[in-house]
């Protein structure tokens, strides 16, 4: 331990912590270590906002890590002239989540609306014309172009023969959650093999 002239041991200064605005600046420079730290100090209190519009626990933690992949990537727009980093952190997870609930309500809209018209689940037609007129291997190849996400959704589904609630009870994820992800998924069967939409 170093000690003073006089033989008094000297205790290092403790680092000063360094604010949100500082850290942003950094982070516009593409300092990975000041956006970690960033993180700690912001994502809970985006996670709240986020929280407080969605009313969704899984939700809020996906438009969370939205949002904050977005202050990763648009760190150089920030303007300290109009407000803290907290300030532009906690506006941007506010639009985030609006547009996630306009997003969500306009997919159920959509929904019910293919529901009343055929009187079916929607996108049924797609699996039916995929099992009669494709092969089994290409029917594979297809399936794995997609996400490990939408695979297991589509295949507990479809080949599982589970509803949509059932499938997001045995993935644990959200009812609208696994919802996209099966007509995310089937969309992009189509696509692959070429089905024409009626």
């Amino acid at each position: 331990m170093t000690t003073s002239p006089g033989g008094v041991p000297l205790v290092p200064e403790a680092e000063e912590p360094v604010g949100a605005d500082a850290l942003l600046a950094r982070v516009a420079a593409g300092d990975e270590d000041a956006f970690a730290r960033l993180y700690d100090l912001l994502a809970s209190g985006v996670f709240g906002t986020c929280l407080a519009v969605l009313r969704d626990r899984d939700h809020a933690a996906e438009v969370t890590q939205e949002v904050m992949v977005e202050v990763w990537r648009t760190a150089t727009r920030f303007d300290a002239g109009r407000g803290s980093a907290r300030t532009w952190a906690l506006t941007l997870a506010h639009r985030r989540a609006v547009d996630r609930v306009r997003a969500v309500q306009s997919q159920r809209t959509r929904d019910q609306r293919v529901l009343d018209e055929q009187g079916e689940r929607p996108f049924d037609v797609v699996a039916e014309e995929v099992e009669d007129s494709m092969d089994r291997e290409r029917v594979r190849h297809c399936l794995e172009g997609l996400t490990p996400t939408q695979h297991e959704a589509v295949v507990l589904a479809y080949y599982g023969g589970r509803t949509y609630r059932e499938v997001a009870e045995q993935l644990a994820a959200p009812l609208t959650t696994v919802k996209t992800r099966i007509r995310d998924g089937l969309l992009r069967l189509r696509d692959c093999l070429g089905v024409v939409a009626a």
